[in-house]
């Protein structure tokens, strides 16, 4: 029978997992789903490979309701249902792997030294994404443990794109530069990129991976060369909640006549701004494209904006552009973006095919026409796929 790779996607709420086998070629998955409200009202989801849902659940009141009672929980639910198959590997996506990790590391004592090194630059994300591996070390101390790396596709970047203009030894020595985020998904979209189009793997290609968080990358054939993200998830365009660039002397200002703490401006910045600062009332695009709010639509307008602004300057970095690639919950979903992005790319060469854009599909499709000089495509991103095969490689 054919052995399961669990992936494992750990924030500071929820934890999502998905389970695949391994009989065919590539991954297929079984089951996927996730454990949210952490520390709040957890409750337990999950679907089957059909997209049936076959679990729906709130965890006992008196049951804890952190982390490692999650991890159990789900790891229960799973061995229930695995019949007697074995899990091969746990591959884990970690958000920064900074200048240490440029690819997939198996699981070892000096590996979790090195993660809980780089706390100082994800103290959101990085000690959630460490937890988990702590635990199942635990519970399946004979199960490899892989770490799949969000940092890992962009640095093939050239130096000259990872650097700010601080004094040089503060990228040196402190590992302050532009480290990049959703490399995962990048990765994913530059596999399959060849299966669909090969003049854009070979070429130049502007991903916008664009959802709740958002960023946009530059590939040279399939390799990273810019991305939008730097230092922090937090730069590039504007997010759900998250502000996206901003002039660094706005903070300072923050501080010294507005007098905030870094605490409150953390909240400001990750929580109470993008999309949602800019309506007044929602993060979810869906909620402001149905408003008759001016700033719903001022929220959708600078979002837009902000994508063409940012495809453009990668066009440039990259020395011109072939295809044009949307991905993620809103590039995949939300055909009046992409339609905005498109019209205001016209003088670069988009021809936006709109029968193509409105149709509703989980599969890769190209929707400019086919005289466009830029091919746009929206191609379904699968960050879990990529962590399987990448623990899967790790491990053979």
């Amino acid at each position: 029978m054919s052995e399961l790779v669990l992936v494992i996607n750990a924030g500071s709420s929820s934890i999502k997992f998905s389970l695949f086998e391994t009989s065919a070629a590539d991954p297929i998955v079984l089951f996927k789903g996730q454990m949210e409200g952490l520390y709040v009202e957890p409750k337990f989801s999950a679907k089957d490979a059909a997209d049936n849902k076959v679990a729906n659940e709130t965890l006992p009141s008196d049951a804890p309701k952190n982390h490692d009672y999650a991890l159990r929980y789900m790891l229960n639910w799973l061995e229930s249902r695995i019949e007697g198959r074995s899990i091969a590997v746990i591959g884990h996506r970690v958000v920064h792997g900074g200048t240490t990790y440029s690819k997939p590391e198996l699981v070892t004592p000096e590996v979790i030294a090195g993660l809980e090194a780089l706390i100082p630059l994800a103290p959101l994300h990085e000690p959630h994404n460490i937890t988990p591996i702590r635990v199942l070390e635990e519970l399946l101390p004979n199960v490899p443990q892989v770490t799949c790396f969000d940092t890992a596709f962009h640095t093939t970047q050239p130096e000259l794109n990872q650097l700010f203009a601080l004094p040089y030894e503060f990228s040196q020595k402190e590992g302050i530069r532009r480290y990049g985020f959703h490399g995962l998904s990048y990765e994913y979209i530059a596999s399959v990129l060849p299966e669909i189009d090969t003049r854009a793997a070979e070429g130049r290609t502007v991903v916008a991976h664009l959802g709740n968080g958002s960023s946009m990358a530059g590939l040279l054939g399939g390799r990273c060369q810019l991305t939008t993200m730097g230092f922090t998830a937090l730069d590039g365009l504007p997010m759900g909640t998250r502000c996206g660039r901003i002039d660094a002397g706005v903070v300072l200002h923050l501080m010294n006549h507005l007098k905030m703490d870094a605490k409150q401006i953390e909240t400001l910045l990750y929580k109470e701004s993008g999309l949602l600062g800019l309506s007044g009332f929602s993060s979810d695009m869906r909620d402001l494209e149905n408003s008759d709010s001016p700033r719903a639509k001022l929220a959708v307008d600078y979002f837009a904006s902000s994508v063409v602004r940012e495809a453009a300057s990668l066009a440039a970095a990259i020395g011109g552009i072939d295809a044009l690639v949307f991905t993620a919950g809103i590039g995949e979903n939300d055909a009046n973006t992409r339609k905005a992005v498109c019209h205001q790319l016209r003088w670069l060469g988009v021809e936006l095919d709109e029968a193509a854009n409105a149709v509703r599909s989980s599969e890769p499709r190209r929707i400019s026409l086919a005289d466009s000089k830029i091919a746009v495509y929206v191609i379904p991103t699968n960050e879990e796929l990529m962590i399987a095969r990448q623990a899967l490689a790790c491990i053979a």
